[in-house]
């Protein structure tokens, strides 16, 4: 098998260092990020990939500050000793130059934010773009004298250098961020460096990921047995099938039912992996436990809490049951293991999966964590690979609680009726309207209110259902989804007149931020 080609992300604290990843990852380039301190000579001694190229990200320091983050030279020397190209970002324009004898200091013209940026020379960096583009920039110090070999390629509207490059050593900088969005030419940027410098050939597609997934796995766990916490959700569930193409019956994967999911979800995840995929799933009712230890409690963190300690009591049980396990499947994704990680140091914690935090040091298990180089969307193109169904990869998000938090009081049973019957019909409407794949994320909430209604002639006073919709990219801001009127009508309709209990409807029409998209 051809090892993968690698661009290497050295990160100095930027807040966009993911966003760098991502634009490389959406072109199917493999690419990882580490900390600045991080020996990149390792990747090329260890020879498990083909180091194509480097990026140094941003950062908010400033390179004329004593303690700023900083790379020794002969790193950089032994970049273009190897032929191995560099692009600098922001505050990796201002390293390089003043590792390289350029000379920074403090701007006259502070830039944040959009600027213009004009071509002033020919660069393989910029092919195909245009001369004058607006950019993101960030920064509060400036070039003032590039260093010696290195040729100015554009300028800000202020006259600051935005980008420089030492075609020779394979050395280019841009002091403007093109990973972001508000950079118009940037995912060409990205492209012209990752394919036209870095000559990237052997790219990351899903069928080369899973054969050599399967191989680590079978060679991981030898010949042990294997438990998976099978939430339902897409992580631990595409975890599951690709492990068990790699073990077949030594993976034990177990369902918990607490009582929390939506309607009929645990007997449809149970069925799926068992007739579609024959995997072994053992289905646990505990959702009696999780409603008595829940009981009373309206605070949403004394929930989370309580949620997850019942779930590692239940889980931890059932896993004593099965001889001789020694690996645990985990669904952690690459974000997961970055944030973990400061930009300052390697860091020995790395986050786990929420449903089963702490499990692996109280259980003496193993990790196998065959996502934690991938992102989300990556996990669903495997997840289609594998041959789970597209209604499956592509549903919404679902919180770790589940509806234990979209009940803005205590929880009991029969709420939890109220509040599923809502959302199926919800569900629904959304999918036969063909809005349910325009939207990032829908669900209903049950308030902790009553109030007055007339049904039938007659006086009610019941329960208040709230709608949420939003859009999002990332789920790190959304806004509300515009619905016609004639929907929201409908879909009122069905639910007063479906769903006893409930005799009003409301639609959140908040944005986040200032909201969150959970109410809880």
């Amino acid at each position: 098998m051809k090892k993968l080609d690698l661009i290497l992300i050295l990160d100095f604290g930027s807040q966009y260092t993911q966003l760098i990843a991502r634009r490389i990852r959406e072109l199917k380039v493999y690419c990882e990020i580490h900390p600045y301190s991080f020996d990149a000579k390792k990747i090329a001694i260890e020879g498990k990939y083909n180091l194509k190229g480097v990026i140094l990200s941003g950062g908010p320091a400033s390179v004329l500050d004593k303690n700023s983050p900083k790379i020794d030279e002969t790193l950089l020397e032994y970049f273009t000793n190897n032929k191995i190209p560099v692009l600098g970002v922001c505050y990796g324009l201002q390293l390089i130059s003043f590792l390289k004898g350029g000379k920074i200091s403090k701007s006259k013209h502070r830039e944040y934010g959009h600027s213009q940026i004009s071509l002033t020379k020919k660069s393989l960096l910029f092919s195909d773009t245009r001369k004058n583009s607006v950019v993101w920039m960030s920064h509060g110090d400036s070039l003032n004298e590039i260093p010696k070999g290195f040729a100015i390629t554009s300028k800000s509207i202020n006259g600051v250098v935005s980008s420089i490059e030492h075609t020779a050593g394979k050395v280019y900088c841009v002091q403007f961020h093109p990973e972001v969005n508000h950079t118009e030419e940037g995912k060409k940027i990205i492209s012209n460096f990752v394919f036209k410098i870095c000559d990237v050939k052997n790219k990351f597609t899903p069928s080369s990921f899973i054969e050599e997934k399967i191989r680590e796995v079978k060679n991981t766990s030898g010949n042990s047995n294997v438990i998976c916490a099978l939430s339902g959700g897409v992580d631990s569930s595409v975890a599951a099938i690709l492990v068990h193409r790699a073990i077949g019956e030594k993976l034990h994967c177990i369902h918990i039912d607490n009582g929390l999911m939506r309607k009929n979800e645990s007997r449809k995840v149970v069925e799926l992996f068992r007739k579609n995929f024959k995997i072994k799933v053992k289905l646990v009712d505990a959702s009696k436990l999780f409603l008595s230890r829940l009981k009373g409690i309206k605070d949403p963190e004394k929930k989370r809490k309580i949620i997850g300690k019942t779930f590692i009591d239940v889980f931890e049980r059932e896993a004593k049951r099965i001889k001789s396990v020694k690996y645990l499947v985990q669904g952690t994704l690459y974000p997961d293991v970055i944030e973990s990680v400061s930009f300052k140091g390697p860091s020995a914690v790395i986050k786990t999966h929420h449903n089963v935090g702490g499990l692996p040091a109280k259980m003496n298990l193993k990790l196998i964590e065959p996502f934690r180089e991938l992102f989300k969307d990556e996990v669903r193109e495997i997840g289609l690979k594998l041959g789970l169904p597209k209604y499956f990869i592509n549903r919404h998000p679902f919180p770790g609680p589940g509806l234990a938090i979209r009940i803005l009081s205590d929880v009991t049973k029969s709420k939890l009726e109220l509040l599923r019957d809502i959302d199926e019909i919800y569900m629904e409407e959304l999918r036969s309207n063909n809005l349910y794949d325009k939207i990032w994320q829908a669900f209903s909430v049950l308030m902790p209110v009553q109030t007055v209604g007339v049904m039938g002639d007659e006086r009610s006073y019941e329960n208040v259902a709230g709608i949420r919709a939003v859009t999002s990219t990332d789920g790190m801001t959304a806004d509300f989804f515009d619905f016609s009127q004639e929907f929201l009508r409908g879909l009122s309709n069905r639910i007063i007149n479906e769903v006893k209990g409930i005799n009003r409807v409301v639609y959140d029409i908040s944005t986040k931020p200032p909201a969150t998209i959970e109410w809880e």
